[in-house]
């Protein structure tokens, strides 16, 4: 038993030397696939630190995809959005002339008339009386004038009796005159034509003398009245279209600026500017609809835009890259205004050039591209592609 134990206490350090060796082998064999792996990817590096051989965009070996949009020149205004309500463009108040007991009363609310139209009827009888009875002073007063005027003539009577007769005839008649006036105030009509939007009475009911019955308004134009800043009123001019859009609706109209009020609220500085809409645009539109007008500020034609989203690089560094034999290139530009998704260009690119509004983030100067359709079906058509001379589809 002795030499046995002897034995396996010397082969101990071998065992474990052996696994020290082993354990070391293992380690390096994993360092140099690693090394190895590093060294294969380096090698397939571009110049420009993606996958791929020289020339490719970022991550790939070929051109890079973009969309491109072309430079356009269109009108640029920047635009201030004010609310407002529809109102007709005239309403008239309806009162009674005379007092009585309305006999019957013709319209309602949402009822058309034209001018003239008898909308109610006061009882006529007492003035109908008082017509007849001056009717009769009348004829009374013109026979005393000509027999005053005979007399006269003949030197039986005075020139103040004569004179007195004639004054009389003269009274007669205007009191008549008054009273038919007052007869036909019994019916009252429309003063304009248009849509009767209030009535206050009923058949049955007594009025008095100024008693407001009915309100007619002529909707054929509507208008709205904008509260606009003192600072903008000096940019906009009378007869200038305005889009107006309808909350209730949901849907947009066009307007024309009718009048610019000529002089501001002392308390607020605003000064009303009227929106008049007319035509087919009222079809549906009722007084009272709240509505939002876009006032295009400071317009100018001509003007050489692009899609913002073609605009790369820091304020003071802007550029865009425009497509040109199959390669982008990189220009420095001088932006304006950045309005509704378009930014107008001052100097840097020409009408028509194509430039690139979509994979632009990585491009280098020079790098190759290939133009594709837009992935939204709905892009707008200055992002469709335009074919570009040497570009690979």
């Amino acid at each position: 038993m002795r030499p046995t134990q002897d034995i396996s206490q010397r082969s101990r350090p071998l065992v474990s030397l052996a696994t020290t060796l082993c354990t070391a082998l293992v380690f390096f064999a994993a360092a140099c696939g690693t090394n190895g792996e590093a060294a294969s990817t380096n090698t397939n590096r571009g110049p420009g630190g993606g996958l791929g051989g020289p020339g490719g965009g970022p991550g790939g070996g070929g051109p890079s995809p973009v969309e491109i949009a072309t430079v356009e020149r269109t009108s640029l205004a920047r635009t201030s959005v004010v609310t407002g309500q529809l109102a007709p463009i005239q309403a008239v108040s309806v009162n009674s002339q005379v007092a009585g007991a309305l006999l019957t009363v013709n319209v309602e609310e949402g009822s058309r008339v034209s001018r003239g139209d008898v909308l109610a009827e006061i009882d006529p009888r007492e003035l109908t009386a008082q017509v007849r009875a001056a009717e009769a002073s009348l004829a009374l007063a013109r026979s005393n004038a000509e027999r005053a005027q005979t007399l006269h003539a003949a030197k039986v009577i005075t020139t103040a009796e004569h004179d007195r007769d004639q004054t009389a005839l003269t009274a007669a008649e205007a009191t008549l005159s008054q009273l038919k006036t007052r007869l036909e105030f019994t019916r009252v009509v429309a003063p304009i034509s248009g849509v009767v939007t209030q009535r206050l009475v009923r058949a049955g009911d007594i009025v008095g003398g100024q008693t407001p019955m009915f309100t007619v308004a002529d909707v054929s134009t509507l208008v709205t009245l904008l509260p606009v800043s003192e600072l903008e009123v000096p940019l906009l001019r009378a007869g200038s279209t305005v889009p107006v859009t309808v909350d209730a609706l949901g849907q947009s109209v066009s307007g024309r600026i009718r009048r610019i009020f000529p002089a501001a609220d002392s308390a607020n500085r605003l000064v009303p500017v009227e929106v008049a809409i007319a035509g087919n645009a009222i079809a549906g539109l009722r007084p009272g609809y709240t509505v939002r007008a876009t006032l295009r500020l400071d317009e100018r034609q001509g003007v050489l835009v692009v899609p913002t989203r073609a605009v790369v690089g820091a304020a003071g560094a802007h550029s865009v890259y425009v497509v040109r034999d199959g390669r982008a290139e990189r220009r420095r530009v001088r932006v304006g205004a950045d309005l509704d998704g378009r930014t107008e260009v001052i100097e840097g690119v020409a009408f028509g050039d194509s430039v690139i509004t979509t994979g632009n983030a990585l491009l280098r100067d020079g790098a190759q591209v290939k133009i594709v359709q837009p992935l939204s079906p709905e892009a707008p058509s200055a992002a469709r592609p335009v074919p570009t001379a040497g570009a690979r589809p």
